[in-house]
């Protein structure tokens, strides 16, 4: 224990309320009135006290902390350290004296005004590292006493929800006294916390009431920290922020936390996932570490949305390596540098590489030899592929044959594909080549024990990924409209980037046979045009008024409603309840060599009609463009 000006205060402050505690113990006990030969019990005794206590601090670890950072573990130190030298002091007494003329309750009574007086010295130290720092002061006071004080340089705060969330973001702000805000109240609806305070600020009211209590309150800003909130909720406590005129945010959904731990940091501006009212995923972590910790794990298309969240996600459960296979050279260096800040201890290793490239995809897996593979790589523009169709073979078919036949002859364990609700009764080549892909992943499959696992995870739209609805929307209403919507009764299914990633993870560990097709709980379908308007709401607009709506028609291969299984298949639960599968009989389908080499010619001639053909052929449920399922006969282009 190294000795400095601090430690020796520390020490000497300590020995002189020990000191304390015992006199004081005997002024309890005789009524502060000491006979003198209790005087001499007192001083006779009084080394030993002073001995045994700082001695026991030490082992405590009480010298080794920094004190201006004093918290609940140091008090139960203390009170350990306490307990354990008081029994050593009781049993040195009864060893060297037998108790004679010592009073048993004066060891009882020095307990407790040890640990009142050693704690108050730690909490008193760091009260005073608070008040000194720059604005320190006017930071505690303003947080103590926020009504008694003006604006100053810190921006007053309402926080809406008095629960952990509301109790972690304002403890951060009363210990960051860099960060420019005040808390001057929480809102919350729970009876029982109404008039309650939490470190020191008051629970005011309730959110129905925040225009009448932010004005009283001044605020200025408002922070909604209830990451579990329906989209109900949401929307309701939304609609109230607005009629405030005040600027709100919001803390992330627990889904988005990858630690599950809030900060100031992570609060947002409020955005549409958050009023989409997703539930928040219960994963069985044990099962998901049993086959990724400590395992070399793949990810292809690694730079996109879902590939870059499912490294994040896979990264939670300490990989031995993460190989991150992209063909796009800057999403890959932005995801390589985001996962080594994040997480220091796993070893991230960049590819850049090509699934269609066999010799690349060779290289890969014989050099890091994986265990697990995550395929995420594909095209997925719906319009874009219907004009370059001979695009989506490459890519989705046979870049998805390439890297399937490659891992089984490396001896993987399981191999995860993500897959498409547009797979099922196709009208889009997207969806034709992500079906025809899922076949070639299902036909790999052997099903027996030691052999490597091969399944598909299917499910809908995402939330904010690369080609989604809600970035057009968002850009726009920034442009003043208008905001263009297919079709007045377009219904999608949608979930949130780490909602999908994290059950694509769970999909992986319930792997029993391979070969299984996994469907994901996507919940509820969305109107496209109450989500238009909705986000303009969200940007303070009124839909048709201040942003106008216009409707430009079904683009080629869009259908106006998406199915996650095709009707006549059978789906059974799993043990987790937002994970579906198909049945075996369903699920089963094989894609003869020769429709993949007449794929592959024709996509080498960039021969569309007659992919189209071919894709119909080999997919039954496929119906080209210009047919769709349930349309009433042609759609426009």
């Amino acid at each position: 224990m190294p000795m400095n000006r601090n430690l020796l205060l520390i020490l000497a402050g300590d020995l002189l309320l020990l000191t304390a505690s015992l006199y004081g113990a005997y002024l309890v006990r005789f009524e502060f009135g000491i006979p003198p030969f209790y005087m001499d019990l007192f001083w006779r005794s009084l080394p030993y006290a002073l001995a045994v206590k700082v001695t026991a601090f030490y082992f405590f670890d009480l010298y080794r902390g920094m004190w201006r950072y004093t918290g609940l573990t140091d008090l139960v130190n203390v009170i350990k350290a306490t307990i354990v030298s008081s029994l050593a002091f009781v049993f040195i007494i009864a060893f060297q004296y037998r108790f004679e003329g010592y009073s048993r309750s004066i060891f009882l009574i020095d307990a407790c005004f040890t640990v009142l007086l050693i704690a108050g010295l730690r909490i008193a130290i760091r009260l005073g590292y608070e008040a000194v720092d720059a604005g320190g002061l006017r930071a505690v006071a303003s947080n103590l006493v926020p009504a008694l004080l003006g604006r100053g340089d810190k921006r007053r705060l309402l926080i809406v929800g008095a629960g952990d969330c509301g109790e972690s973001i304002c403890r951060e702000i009363r210990n960051n006294t860099q960060l420019p805000y005040a808390v001057v109240g929480f809102l919350d609806d729970d009876p029982a916390k109404r008039g309650r305070k939490i470190h020191g600020v008051p629970v005011l009211g309730r959110v129905a009431d925040i225009e009448r209590i932010a004005a009283r309150a001044r605020a200025e800003e408002i922070v909604i920290a209830i990451p579990t909130a329906t989209a109900e909720q949401m929307r309701r406590i939304v609609d109230r922020c607005k009629a405030t005129g005040l600027k709100f945010r919001t803390v992330p959904g627990m889904g988005e936390l990858i630690d599950g731990r809030v900060t100031f940091s992570a609060i947002r501006e409020v955005s549409y996932r958050d009023l989409l009212g997703r539930e928040v995923v219960h994963l069985d972590e044990g099962r998901i570490g049993a086959y990724l910790a400590g395992r070399c794990v793949l990810v292809t298309g690694a730079g996109g949305s879902i590939g870059s969240e499912l490294c994040r996600q896979i990264c939670r459960f300490a990989p031995g390596r993460l190989v991150l296979l992209e063909r796009a050279e800057s999403p890959l260096y932005d995801i390589e540098l985001e996962l080594r800040g994040a997480f220091p201890d796993v070893r991230v290793v960049p590819v850049l590489g090509d699934i269609q490239q066999r010799d690349e995809v060779e290289r890969v897996f014989a050099r890091h030899r994986p265990s697990v593979v995550f395929h995420a790589a594909a095209y997925k523009h719906v319009p874009m592929l219907e004009l370059q169709p001979w695009k989506a073979i490459a890519n989705n078919v046979l870049g998805t044959r390439c890297l399937v036949a490659v891992a089984e002859a490396h001896g993987i364990e399981r191999f995860v594909m993500v897959s498409t609700d547009k797979a099922v009764r196709p009208t889009s080549v997207m969806g034709a080549s992500k079906r025809v892909a899922e076949m070639i992943v299902q036909g790999r499959n052997q099903g027996g024990a030691g052999t490597p696992r091969f399944m598909t995870v299917r499910f809908g739209n995402v939330l904010n990924s690369v080609g989604s609805v809600v970035p057009l929307f968002r850009r726009q209403i920034e442009r003043g409209g208008p905001v263009t919507v297919t079709h007045k009764e377009v219904t999608r299914y949608f979930m949130t980037i780490p909602e999908a990633c994290q059950l694509i993870l769970q999909a992986g560990a319930l792997a029993d046979g391979g070969g299984e097709i996994y469907l994901l709980d996507m919940g509820t379908p969305v109107r496209i045009d109450d989500m238009a308007r909705d986000l303009i709401r969200l940007y303070g607009f009124e839909p048709d008024k201040d942003i106008r709506i216009e409707y430009t028609g079904l683009r080629p291969g869009e259908k106006l409603f998406e199915e996650l299984i095709t009707e006549g298949e059978g789906i059974l639960p799993t043990s987790h309840q937002k994970i579906l599968v198909l049945k075996a009989n369903c699920a089963n389908g094989r894609v003869p060599e020769q429709a993949l080499a007449d794929l592959a010619r024709l996509a080498e001639a960039q021969d569309a009609e007659g992919i189209k053909q071919r894709l119909a052929a080999i997919v039954p449920d496929y119906t080209p463009y210009g047919v769709a399922e349930g349309s009433g006969g042609k759609i426009e282009p």
